[in-house]
């Protein structure tokens, strides 16, 4: 976040929200399983197959859709080269448009595939210098927030810690909105994601044309 301008940061907040939303009425479709929170899923994969040995292959499908989402979107990143942005957002865009018609149909596995890969692929969207930037996942935001705090009171020299909070807050707010959402309006609900998803590869789009030009 530190080497980002402000179109990006404002970009990346808005995509982490997304994010949170998505995660959220996948969480609530489909019997607390995560489509963007891994680490969740692993901490589900080790305890099913201790517990119920049965369902351990949920997580352990969507942890693998979750790796091929990151490597669709990290392929397609490479080959848009400068337009790594919208290309991204476009594929992200297009599996969240696709797993809203199918949660209108009822196919809840099939949709919750389409809502990993998307996760997946989200976080190809941004990066810095070569390291894409986390947008699904914020534990590391949280780390920094402390590290800042901790190195404030013992009087050392820190990086602003107000980027990562600005992150967690964003998907903390678009969790929420997700849930309020999907008890109000149901699996439906993913349309509002899609449509913002929309709106989001618009703006990529004309942030890749203004550096290019």
């Amino acid at each position: 976040m530190q080497g980002l301008d402000r179109s990006r940061k404002t970009l990346a907040a808005a995509l982490a929200a997304l994010a949170g939303y998505v995660d959220a009425v996948g969480y609530l479709s489909a019997d607390r399983y995560f489509v963007s929170f891994m680490s969740g899923n692993t901490t589900r994969l080790a305890t099913d197959l201790i517990a119920d040995r049965a369902r351990a292959w949920i997580p352990a499908l969507l942890i693998t859709g979750f790796l091929t989402g990151v490597a669709a979107g990290s392929f397609i990143a490479h080959k848009a080269g400068k337009l790594r942005k919208p290309a991204v957002m476009m594929l992200v865009t297009v599996l969240l448009t696709t797993g809203s018609g199918l949660a209108a149909l009822g196919y809840r596995a099939a949709m919750m595939a389409c809502l990993v890969l998307a996760m997946g692929a989200l976080n190809n969207a941004l990066q810095r210098d070569e390291t894409p930037v986390a947008l699904t996942y914020l534990t590391g935001a949280l780390v920094r927030i402390g590290q800042s705090i901790g190195a404030g009171l013992a009087g050392k020299a820190q990086a602003p810690a107000w980027p990562f909070a600005v992150m967690w807050a964003a998907l903390s707010c678009g969790a929420a909105a997700g849930a309020i959402a999907f008890f109000i309006f149901g699996p439906p609900s993913l349309w509002i994601a899609a449509m913002s998803c929309t709106l989001m590869t618009l703006a990529s789009w004309r942030i890749s044309r203004s550096n290019r030009s």
